[in-house]
């Protein structure tokens, strides 16, 4: 439906049923990927592995999970969201209990590496859910709120996981983790359909998701037809130059306390738990201020530009993090975060702002697989300047605090206004 008056608000809200299992399927995803992080502390002791070893373990799983990226974007916008979504959840839950069944170097880089092959589809597939469910304005704030289980999984990590390796073994953190996506798998085959499908969803729901539809004639387009658009470039780029930031969060902030604070994992958890708390709740308002723009007559295009720009700025004070207190330190990295988090929101919303809901996931694919090349290689440089330079923290901080005004300054180089570009139709992504 495509008119120039303003939706009517809908008298239905199924599709925020299925942003809420979009959210738990990612709290899932990053309480895995943080496990390993949470239990360096006691695994340092049984693996002797140092600084670069662990550095290169991550670094595989980056590889891996961009291959993923790539091939389930396809995979998704061939064979559609509910499978998708569902073939990659069942994929990483099972390599999460794998990595309870390793004890050396080489098995926890074999179980990374499977984690990371099926973890690639969580995004693709949200993100074109997403696009499916949600009409322009909201999508930025249902982004948002799927993608802050990315931090209440990083706030239940380091709250639930080290009590569970103290209390049963490290191994059942692996366990649990891979249980609860199983469960997920069995809440999502029967809840989830395409609106136009769903028998939960309202006449008036459906009009609102699919007020500013694209054309059906629009139609599918190859790989080759989206990425010789300059806009496609500008997500991916933004994705390479940012991803590795939020990644090293994840994988190095238990180390970062530990090695320049001297606070173990018992002494740090609740230091990390306010980080990711702080995350949650900001990033959830940057999601939400760029549709309030919008809602106020904002084109599309000066309100995502706008937040995306606050955020970046929002970024440049962790520049001090080294040089601060623990609590001060804290403020700093939850606000960065909460920044990244918000950015990669808008970053992900300008997918499906300006290219057909059916290339939507090969896209995002595409650049997570970008993000993955960047955070493939950033572990692997953090461990060499930790092993190597007394200040390397100060360093990697450095870096990380100006990342998001280069990533947007090349984003809007390529991509001046978040419109729809015109695709040539082809058959090659179906």
């Amino acid at each position: 439906m495509n008119t120039t008056d303003s939706p009517r608000i809908p008298n239905g809200n199924y599709r925020w049923v299925v942003c809420a299992l979009l959210f738990f399927a990612t709290t899932i995803n990053y309480v895995d990927r943080q496990i390993l992080s949470l239990l360096k502390p006691i695994l340092d002791t049984q693996l002797g592995w140092s600084s670069t070893q662990f550095g290169a373990i991550n670094s595989a799983f980056q590889a891996a999970y961009g291959i993923s990226l790539f091939i389930f974007g396809w995979f998704i916008d061939r064979y559609g969201t509910k499978l998708g979504y569902a073939v990659s959840i069942l994929a990483w839950s099972l390599a999460a209990i794998g990595h309870s069944l390793v004890f050396t170097i080489t098995g926890f880089l074999i179980a990374r590496i499977a984690l990371g092959l099926g973890e690639g589809g969580n995004f693709p597939a949200a993100i074109k859910a997403t696009a499916q469910w949600f009409p322009k304005k909201e999508r930025a704030l249902a982004t948002s709120l799927f993608n802050s289980g990315a931090n209440v999984g990083a706030i239940l990590a380091p709250a639930v996981v080290p009590a569970i390796a103290f209390a049963l073994g490290w191994h059942w953190a692996f366990i649990f983790a891979g249980i609860a996506g199983l469960v997920w798998l069995f809440l999502w085959w029967p809840l989830f359909d395409y609106p136009e499908h769903s028998k939960r969803v309202t006449a008036g729901e459906l009009a609102y998701i699919e007020y500013d539809a694209p054309d059906p004639s629009e139609g599918k387009a190859s790989w080759s037809a989206v990425l010789r658009h300059r806009e496609a470039w500008s997500f991916i780029v933004a994705k390479f130059l940012t991803d590795p930031v939020w990644w090293f969060f994840l994988i190095w902030l238990p180390d970062f306390f530990k090695k320049t604070r001297h606070l173990d994992i018992k002494n740090s958890w609740l230091l990390l738990v306010s980080i990711y708390a702080i995350i949650t709740v900001l990033s959830i308002f940057g999601g939400w201020v760029t549709g309030f723009l919008a809602s106020r007559g904002w084109t599309i295009t000066r309100a995502r530009k706008t937040g995306m720009f606050i955020f970046a700025l929002a970024v440049l004070p962790m520049a001090i993090v080294t040089q601060v207190s623990d609590w001060t330190a804290v403020l700093l990295i939850g606000l960065a975060g909460a920044a990244h988090q918000a950015w990669s929101a808008n970053l992900y919303s300008t997918v499906s702002d300006m290219f057909p809901k059916r290339s939507v996931a090969s896209l995002t694919g595409i650049g997570g697989t970008a993000g993955s090349l960047g955070g493939m290689a950033f572990p692997i440089i953090t461990g060499l300047m930790l092993d190597r330079f007394a200040n390397g923290y100060a360093i990697i901080f450095g870096f990380c605090s100006v990342a998001y005004l280069l990533a947007f300054t090349v984003n809007h180089l390529l991509a001046p206004r978040f419109e729809r570009v015109a695709l040539e139709p082809s058959v090659d992504l179906a």
